[in-house]
Formats: C-alpha cells, structure tokens, sequence
C-alpha cells in the first residue's frame, strides 16, 4: 500500500472517529482531529456509527438472553443502547416535543429546545416512545428471535440514514455558537448523501423484497411528511429535530416489520 493510499484510509478512519463521538459514549483515538468542515464530511458514517450500535445492542441481548428472560433482556438492552449513545437522540425527540408543542411563535420554539429542561409535552413524548419500541421488540422476539436481532441491527442503521438525509434537503436553523448541544454537521454533498444511505441500507438484505418494500415506503413516506412540518414549524432543521427524526424512523421500522410478519 503506497503512502497516498495510507493517508486516505487514515483520513476515513478519522471521520469514523468523529462520527463516533458525535453520536456516543464509546471512546475514541486522542489522535482524532476535528473540524467543522471535518464533521459535515463525517456524517457519510452516522449509519455505519448506527450499524455499530446495532451490532453491540444485538449481541448484548444475546448475551442476556442465555441466562435471563425475553423481556428482561430486551429492557436491559434498552439500557445499555441509552448508555452507549448517552440518550442522545432521545433527548433530542424531548426537546423537539418540548418546543414545537409548546410555543407557537419560531424564535420560541428554538429558544425552548435549548432549554435542558424537560416539559410535559417532552416527558410524555419521551415516555410513549420507549413504551412502544419496548412493546415491538417484545412482539417481534415473540414472533421469532432471530428476526428480533436483525430487527436491532436494521433499526439502529437505517434510521441513522434516515435523519442523516435530511442534512442535504433542509437548511439549518440553530445557532451552534449559542445551542447546548454538541456541532452539528450543517452540509451534506451527494456522495456523502449515496454513502449514508447505502450503509444505512446494508441490513435490508436478509430480508424479502415485500417486507423491503414495506419499510423504504414508509421511511420515504415519513421523511417526505416529516421535512414538510419542520419547514412550516421552524422553517428548517435542528440537531434536535435530526434526533427526533431518528427515534421515530426506528420506530416505524419496528412497528413495519411487525405489520409485515
């Protein structure tokens, strides 16, 4: 391998990096460099940072399924998911409850999802959304358990695509400098784009073309409704908002296998 080739494997590597950090807990090389400029070009991985995930989090219930029962395990893998990522993306899906739902006026509801604070709408966004991701892993466990670990793995990726996608087709509206959330990769070229979704896409193929229909129907459905509403709510997208749209688009994969089964 020639030097030329080295350096790029390397400079990949640290975007792997740099989206590792962006989206966990999991540590990462103190050789990483970073840049904003870095981070919009980091993004191309946030699925494969999602296909990660979905690889510990299936194995970890694995693991606690030899010895302790379904619900157990699959509630415990909702734990060690919640602490890998630092409940990132739902604290996301909070805050966007907390802001779009209670204001009316765009600088409030920006000025709200700053806030650290949880709201009512938040906590019982947040509420229901574990309750059903937590129901439709039950039901697909009892449905088969393999499919329940390619569920997991599918689910933790795609819907990393998903909300990642949105970067390339709406502007964005926070303030970074001011915002208490980490940088937020702002731009998204097309290849950056065609990688995201490709590697996000990679699970889809230990499925039937019918159930593989079902879900990018769905998902193209949602992100379509999902860009509309944010433009006329706060004209744009927040880091917030990415977040949101990831624990939704994992959802709606659940709750679409489960029709599809």
């Amino acid at each position: 391998m020639n030097l030329a080739a080295v350096k790029a494997f390397q400079r990949q590597l640290n975007l792997f990096y740099l989206a590792i950090s962006f989206f966990t807990r999991i540590p990462v090389p103190k050789s990483m460099h970073y840049s904003a400029s870095l981070l919009n070009q980091a993004n191309r991985y946030f699925s494969l940072v999602g296909l990660l995930l979905g690889l510990i989090t299936a194995f970890s219930f694995l693991f606690f399924y030899s010895f302790l029962p379904t619900s157990l395990s699959i509630l415990i893998v909702m734990v060690i998911s919640l602490l890998l990522t630092g409940a990132f993306h739902e604290d996301g899906l909070a805050d966007m409850a907390d802001g779009i739902g209670g204001a009316f006026d765009v600088d409030k509801r920006l000025q709200i999802m700053k806030d650290s604070r949880i709201g009512t709408y938040g906590a019982v966004t947040l509420l229901m959304a574990l309750l059903i991701k937590f129901t439709s892993l039950v039901e697909i466990a009892n449905h088969n358990l393999e499919q329940l670990v390619l569920a997991i793995i599918l689910a933790a990726s795609l819907s990393r695509a998903v909300a990642g996608s949105l970067i390339s087709s709406m502007p964005y509206v926070t303030d970074s400098e001011h915002s208490k959330s980490k940088p937020l990769a702002q731009q998204q070229s097309p290849s950056e784009l065609i990688i995201l979704v490709l590697i996000g896409a990679v699970p889809l193929m230990f499925y039937s073309s019918a159930i593989i229909f079902n879900i990018v129907l769905v998902l193209l459905v949602f992100r379509w409704l999902f860009k509309k509403w944010l433009m006329n709510k706060i004209n744009g997208f927040t880091g917030d908002c990415l977040g949101a749209a990831q624990q939704i688009a994992e959802l709606l994969i659940y709750i679409t296998l489960l029709a599809s089964f």
